[in-house]
């Protein structure tokens, strides 16, 4: 109980400084604050992106993968794209096909192309809108749900009908709350006709993935010939064999296009394990990068730390002797310095986490980046700033405690 009471007088005494100098306070923990508020918008951000390519970006779900005519992963090497550009075929529906047939670890496959056109309603046009030709099942690979009406099927593919599912951008700037099922829109100057509206799914980096038209894919075809630039979509038996399923996949690829064993693939494989990586190597470079700074703005925040703690042992140099006359041990007088460097450097902590809090809130209103504070990262930051000054805090402490009683009491005041 003693000890207890030492430690709340101790921190009594402490808080009471630092009350005494608010300025010097703040301007001392200046460093802290922006070393903190550094790591926690670093944290945010990461955190945030984590969330985001978790529940947006990625509608492969844990067992789904796509076949590209070029890998979009790895370093961008803009010759190497040109190169691959060059030497790397279309892919092709009769090559769907074959995928199709002979696939054993999947299913199931789908094929999509996609351009961008102008859309009309009674006199309204929107301009750039995806138009997507699918087959049906790529609904259920990329988990396209459908708030109105139904999804393209199997009939309107094979009898090549005009008719369309559109995002949720394109009913409410035609329709207005009204049923867009079974009316018809100009795609691209063809007519089709609603029979679906698809849910709501939001925006990537601010661009909406709401704005779309999803024809059949034959449909698609018979309109645009069959040159597009395709891609395919696969949903593996499960998780467990999503690896093999890619490589029955590449394995097929290669037997269809006679790639010898000497060659490099010519076609790209994706999964979201892909994506996960991808994101995870980005954000090792981000976190190496905010290591770096929140190492530097910590080591100057924590030398000005000790520099104003020793000013403050000088300046209490009598009071010091006073405690030490009426029974103050060393331990009591170096317990007293460190909890008040460190709290002064928490206080610090808890600065720069408001900051951050700020600009987090700042960033997610007014751009398209999301980011949340994650309250592991509110507990590294205050933390980590209190250990900062607790290290920085030993030397002032210990000269505190070592001074002579007899000489403290003689010190000018």
């Amino acid at each position: 109980m003693d000890g207890v009471a030492a430690y709340a007088e101790a921190l009594s005494v402490a808080v009471s400084s630092l009350n005494s100098g608010k300025l010097r306070s703040f301007l001392t923990l200046l460093g802290i604050i922006l070393a903190t508020a550094t790591l926690i918008v670093v944290m945010s951000m990461v955190h945030g992106m984590d969330v985001y390519i978790a529940e947006k970006v990625s509608d492969m779900g844990t067992d789904g993968f796509q076949v590209q005519r070029i890998p979009m992963l790895g370093d961008f090497d803009p010759k190497k794209l040109l190169e691959l550009e060059r030497k790397n075929p279309k892919l092709t529906a009769d090559e769907y096909h074959f995928l199709k047939d002979h696939l054993t670890l999947t299913r199931e496959v789908g094929m999509e192309a996609d351009q961008r056109i102008s859309v009309r309603y009674r006199g309204h046009d929107v301009d750039a809108v995806d138009l997507m030709g699918m087959t049906p099942n790529v609904g259920v690979i990329s988990n396209i749900q459908i708030a109105h009406g139904r999804f393209i099927t199997e009939l309107d593919d094979r009898k090549r009908l005009e008719v369309a599912v559109i995002g949720s951008d394109l009913d409410e700037k035609f329709f207005a709350g009204a049923d867009a099922v079974g009316k018809t829109v100009m795609a691209g100057g063809k007519p089709y006709q609603v029979v679906g509206v698809a849910a709501k799914r939001g925006s990537v980096f601010g661009f909406s993935r709401d704005n779309f038209v999803i024809i059949p894919i034959n449909t698609y075809f018979k309109t645009y010939g069959f040159r597009p630039e395709l891609g395919y979509s696969a949903l593996a038996l499960d998780h467990s064999r999503l690896t093999e399923a890619q490589d029955e996949v590449r394995a097929l690829m290669r037997a269809w296009r006679r790639l010898r064993p000497n060659q490099e693939d010519n076609f790209g494989l994706l999964a979201s394990e892909s994506l996960t990586g991808l994101w995870d190597r980005l954000t090792g470079v981000l976190s190496t990068m905010a290591i770096g700074i929140v190492s530097v703005f910590m080591v100057v925040g924590g030398v000005v730390v000790m520099n104003i703690m020793l000013a403050v042992v000088t300046e209490r140099t009598y009071e010091i002797g006073i405690r030490k006359a009426t029974g103050a041990t060393r331990g009591d007088i170096l317990r007293q310095f460190l909890i008040e460097s460190s709290l002064l450097s928490a206080s610090g902590g808890a600065i720069g986490t408001m900051v951050a809090w700020c600009i987090a809130v700042l960033v997610r209103v007014a751009t398209p980046m999301p980011m949340a504070v994650p309250p592991s990262a509110v507990i590294v930051g205050v933390g980590l700033a209190a250990m900062v000054g607790l290290f920085f805090g030993v030397y002032p402490a210990k000269r505190a405690a070592s001074l002579d009683p007899i000489v403290a009491l003689r010190w000018e005041r």
